[in-house]
């Protein structure tokens, strides 16, 4: 695959461009279920259940209609769309949401409705919790920015040769490593367009 890496932005969705926690945790409330430990990126801690049961419940919520409906985390869509439309940047998108297809074209139209069509050249959609190796590999040393929540995938995404950064949530505040964590669209944006060089050289 060639990849252009000067126009070419990698992200994660959810946690990323869709506020997947918020929608999940309404709808677990609707159902009754106590969280309990938000602070946990697991569902299981966080809802002190079984880890077999949140797996099916995360799986059920990520094939249900509501998926559709997850509204932009942030900043998201000004800045999503300024690299778009201003600096002619496009965007792949890697999710381990669910192997459903149905669910993955709920997805898809969530992400046009959201963020506009056409706006994610690459939807690459991977089963529930699904790690991220293959589908990162083919974009391995091209230096493409790497858009992440989850620390073991913006490692992954380092140690492959990409700019990755660890939009930041409560679940990994605790991390002290090299990548830098970015707290809203603002700052990804800053960076990738050099407003912020001294963030830049941190990848030199």
């Amino acid at each position: 695959m060639y990849i252009d890496n000067e126009k070419v932005i990698l992200t994660d969705c959810d946690g990323v461009l869709l506020d997947w926690q918020y929608h999940f945790h309404r709808w677990m409330d609707k159902k009754g279920f106590t969280l309990v430990n938000p602070s946990s990126y697991i569902v299981h801690e966080q809802y002190n259940m079984k880890p077999l049961e949140a797996k099916y419940i995360i799986r059920h919520f990520n094939e249900s209609a509501e998926i559709k409906f997850l509204s932009p985390l942030r900043d998201a869509v000004k800045y999503v769309r300024k690299l778009h439309e201003e600096h002619g940047y496009i965007f792949h998108c890697i999710t381990s949401m669910t192997d459903n297809a149905a669910a993955q074209q709920l997805r898809k139209e969530n992400l046009d409705m959201v963020f506009g069509p056409g706006l994610f050249e690459e939807l690459v959609m991977l089963g529930c919790g699904a790690d991220k190796d293959a589908a990162l590999l083919p974009y391995k040393d091209s230096e493409c920015f790497w858009l992440e929540d989850k620390i073991q995938n913006a490692k992954l995404g380092t140690d492959l040769g990409l700019r990755s950064m660890l939009v930041s949530h409560i679940h990994n505040k605790h991390y002290k490593g090299d990548i830098p964590v970015v707290q809203n669209w603002k700052e990804i944006y800053d960076i990738i367009t050099g407003a912020e060089p001294w963030m830049v050289n941190l990848y030199k």
